[in-house]
Formats: C-alpha cells, sequence, structure tokens
C-alpha cells in the first residue's frame, strides 16, 4: 500500500494547521512572559512542518504520545485550541481541567493519549499501545513523537528491540533538532544520525528534512500504509531546528547566530508556502487569509482560556483517593 502524494487541497490544510501552531506558540510565549502562562513552557516555532505532516495523516484512534515539546503535536492531532490554551493557563475547562499543564496535555477524544517531561519516557508507552493494537487484531497504528537526545536513554532501546522482535505497528518520529536542552549532538555521541544508531535492529528506517513537510509527508504516509497493513516498526528521523530558545525565557547564547539565521531561512511555513505557490495551489491572497484564520482562532482561543474559571480547590479531594 502507497499513500496518495500531497496535492494542493491537503497541502493548504496543512499550511492551515502549521499556522494555528506557529501563533498559538507564539502567543503562548507571550503569556508566558506576562506570568498568565505558568510553569516550564516548550515551544515549537520551527518544527510545525513535522506535526502537521504526521498527525494529518492519523485517524482519531491511532494513539499518538508526545514529550515536553508538544503542543504542536496535540493541534495537528485535532485538540481544539481553545480547552488547550485554558490547560496551559491553568484553567478548569483545559483539557485535563488545568491540572496537567504544558507537559502533560491528554485528549483522548482525539487520541492525543499523552505528553511527558521525562525524556523518553512516553516511548516504551507507545509500544505497549502498539502491542495493544495487535492484540485486538486492528489496524491501529501507535506513534511517539521524541527528540534526539531519547535515543541515548536505555528504554528507547528496549522498545526498539521488543518493537522489532514483534513486528508491531509502531512509527517512532524522531525531531532532531540538533539539541538535547542546551547540548549539541556532537557533545554526547559520535553517531550523527538516529537512523543510524538503530541499524542493528534491522527496522526500516529513514531521514528525512523535516522542514520539508512535502518530504516528510511523504516519508511516514508510506510507512503508515504498510503498518496498517500489518507492518512495522519504524523510524522518521526528521530533521529540523526550534528557532527559539529550549524554554520559554531561555536566552540560547549557546547557539550560532549564523545558524539561526540558516535556519530561518529553511522556515518549513516559508518553504511550502513557496512549493504550493510553484504548483500553482494558491496564490498570496490565500496564504494571508489562511494566517488571518489562523489568528482569529488562537485570538477566540485565549479569550476563551481567560474567561475560563480555575479549578474549585475541592477538586483535589475528588481526584485523590485511597482504596481500603
Amino acid at each position: 500500500m502507497v499513500e496518495p502524494p500531497l496535492d494542493g487541497a491537503q497541502a493548504l490544510r496543512l499550511l492551515a494547521t502549521m499556522w494555528r501552531i506557529r501563533l498559538f506558540e507564539e502567543a503562548v510565549g507571550r503569556l508566558a512572559r506576562a506570568d498568565e502562562a505558568h510553569g516550564l513552557i516548550h515551544t515549537s516555532v520551527g518544527q510545525e512542518g513535522i506535526a502537521a505532516a504526521v498527525c494529518s495523516q492519523l485517524r482519531d484512534d491511532d494513539p499518538v504520545y508526545s514529550g515536553h515539546r508538544a503542543h504542536g503535536h496535540a493541534i495537528a492531532k485535532g485538540a481544539p485550541l481553545d480547552r488547550t490554551m485554558a490547560e496551559l493557563l491553568g484553567r478548569d475547562e483545559g483539557l485535563c481541567r488545568g491540572l496537567g499543564g504544558s507537559m502533560h496535555l491528554v485528549d483522548v477524544e482525539h487520541g492525543f493519549m499523552g505528553a511527558t517531561g521525562v525524556v523518553g519516557g512516553n516511548v516504551p508507552i507507545a509500544l505497549g499501545s502498539a502491542l495493544a493494537a495487535r492484540l485486538r487484531g486492528d489496524d491501529t497504528v501507535a506513534v511517539v513523537f521524541f527528540g534526539d537526545g531519547a535515543v541515548q536513554a536505555g528504554h528507547f532501546h528496549e522498545t526498539v528491540n521488543l518493537a522489532t522482535l514483534w513486528r508491531l505497528p509502531l512509527v517512532l518520529v524522531c525531531e532532531n533538532n540538533g539539541f538535547a536542552e542546551f547540548t549539541p549532538r556532537s557533545a554526547h555521541t559520535n553517531v550523527e544520525r538516529v537512523t543510524d544508531v538503530v541499524a542493528p535492529y534491522g527496522l526500516a528506517r529513514d531521514t528525512v528534512d523535516g522542514n520539508d513537510v512535502v518530504a516528510t509527508w511523504d516519508a511516514f504516509g508510506r510507512y503508515l500504509a504498510t503498518a496498517r497493513a500489518g507492518g512495522g516498526p519504524f523510524l522518521l528521523e526528521c530533521l529540523t531546528y526550534r528557532l527559539g530558545g529550549h524554554y520559554e525565557g531561555d536566552p540560547a547564547a549557546y547557539r550560532e547566530a549564523l545558524a539561526a539565521e540558516e535556519w530561518q531561512a529553511k522556515d518549513p511555513i516559508v518553504r511550502l508556502q513557496r512549493h504550493a505557490a510553484a504548483e500553482g495551489w494558491a496564490a498570496e491572497g490565500e496564504f494571508e487569509a489562511i494566517r488571518s484564520e489562523a489568528a482569529d482562532a488562537v485570538d477566540q482561543a485565549v479569550a476563551f482560556a481567560r474567561a475560563s474559571p480555575f479549578p474549585p480547590a475541592d477538586l483535589l479531594e475528588e481526584l485523590v483517593y485511597a482504596d481500603g
């Protein structure tokens, strides 16, 4: 089975998703600086193409797991902007009633099964979902997002070993932005590509330009179709770059200005718009309309979140219990 190539209509839907993520993240940054969004906030500005290209091809019953940089994955999977924003502001109408916050988003309705601040902690959980799908005999596919830093963890290798041993429908998506928090990949491993790290396990794998939405869409689509047909596991390494720091407020003094300027030119939104224009799929006015619609949606989400009440104090008693 092979997924159809990206067409104009789908490309514009991806562009709309990417703009929603970009403007949502920028709004979250402003809210964090104003002390309205609390906790450690990690945004995905510059990495939106991967979330959009992957999650837009999934169904609601396909479980997706994320890490500490999860807002974009949740939005691309279908989580409503208003309830996602309310969660980040700690409000009762948030996805988790304001108790999860930025790094613990969950939206079961749309198959976004959770984010975690534990590096690579989501990877073995996704393995469990893939095993459950195999035992049920259905065609759901589990997908897990993680950064290149997680690949050094033992539980990552345990997951890859079991997934390949049991041939499970699991797609591992590495968002390799070149940094494990503040440390460049060259400082913590001699293996440049994640696809080389997993080579001994014998699973199908590929490295793509994660800021090229068309390439990411095509590569993931091939793996997804094969996984639905009973194959797997697969690893897709997406090379990308976060245009902001590791967390909101990070001065990012460890990054080279030249590299940042180079990646600004590789902005996935700009590149997809350029590709769409070259293919005759849309004109400049349509791009601006897509951005404007996304901006309105984000503004409405912020207003909804601010209007939502904080969780009641007795919610703690309701959600914490002892048996016996």
